[in-house]
This record gives C-alpha cells, sequence and structure tokens, in this order.
C-alpha cells in the first residue's frame, strides 16, 4: 500500500471518531501497524473499549465485552457461540483467561466511514444487548449475593435495576420454601 492510500485510512478512521465526539489515544506498532484506542459508550454495558488495528492488509477491531464468567462457562459460551451465528462482521471469543471479546477484520479497501459506522454500530449493539444476558448466566451468584447485601444494609440497587425481576423471583422462590 502507497503511503498516500495509508495515509488516507488513517485519515478516514480519525474522522470518524471526531465526527462521533469520541476521544481516542493512537499508536504506532512495530511493523507499521497503528492503533486507535477508545470507548464506545452504551445504555447496559455503559462504556465498551475499543481497538482498531490498522495494518498493511485488515482494519481490525477488538473489542472487551465482559470479564471471564464466575460460573456456567459452558452456558456462557455456549450462548454467544449461538450468537455469532446472527452477527454481522465481528464475532464473539475469548482470550486465554476466558475473557469475551468481539473481535473481527475489515479489508483496507472497504474502510470508509460507512463501513466504519456498520462495524462499530455492530459493536456497540452486540456489547450493549449481550451484556446482560452474559452477567444472569455467568455472574448470578455473584449478583444475588450483591442485591442481598445492599438490602440488608439500605443501600441503593439502581444499577442492579436490570436484574430486579429473576432477584425478587429469587427471594420469593426462597421465602414460599421457608
Amino acid at each position: 500500500m502507497s503511503d498516500g492510500a495509508r495515509s488516507e485510512l488513517e485519515e478516514v478512521v480519525r474522522g470518524w471518531l471526531k465526527s462521533n465526539d469520541l476521544g481516542w489515544d493512537e499508536t504506532s506498532q512495530p511493523g507499521g501497524e497503528l492503533v486507535f484506542s477508545f470507548s464506545l459508550p452504551g445504555e447496559r454495558k455503559l462504556q465498551t473499549p475499543v481497538r482498531l488495528d490498522l495494518g498493511q492488509h485488515a482494519l481490525g477491531v477488538h473489542a472487551f465485552v465482559c470479564r471471564r464468567p464466575d460460573e456456567n462457562f459452558e452456558t456462557v459460551y455456549r450462548w454467544l457461540l449461538e450468537r455469532n451465528l446472527r452477527l454481522y462482521g465481528v464475532a464473539f471469543g475469548i482470550d486465554r483467561l476466558g475473557d469475551i471479546y468481539l473481535d473481527g477484520r475489515l479489508p483496507l479497501a472497504m474502510v470508509d466511514p460507512d463501513e466504519l459506522d456498520r462495524l462499530l454500530g455492530s459493536v456497540l449493539t452486540y456489547a450493549d444487548e449481550s451484556f446482560n444476558t452474559i452477567l444472569e448466566l455467568g455472574f448470578a451468584t455473584s449478583i444475588r449475593k450483591e442485591w442481598e447485601w445492599r438490602k440488608l444494609r439500605g443501600e441503593s440497587t439502581a444499577n442492579l435495576e436490570a436484574f430486579r425481576g429473576w432477584l425478587e423471583s429469587a427471594e420469593t422462590s426462597v421465602s414460599d420454601a421457608e
């Protein structure tokens, strides 16, 4: 790729980030890869950290979704694999620690503002839509303990509201059994 074409692609990415009011860090890697790091704001998942790797042949996108589940690994990972069948441009994957990411590659010939909108819109949508389900499947015990602790202490449960339905039904089931 010529230096001019490369510079144009760099400006496309910078322009997209600017037009979406996103702050970013930019670093050059050995081998000429340029890395853009930023966060996409969401609703359920408040921030999705994203890294764009502008390489010699492709633009890589890597987005952190959630740390390794505390429980029900097989259920969580199966759910993610089933979701992969319906995703555009990216797929769920796990790293060596079991942390969950969205990852994809885009040929450089396709890098333009519209395709960045589609690709990063997909990242934001899939991370945000999946987040509560991943938490319910992989962190239910921790969420339940936090809910109970906060209620006992009179603390706010505002950031656990998305789970109120199954948390309260679990409380009802326990009190019915007693």
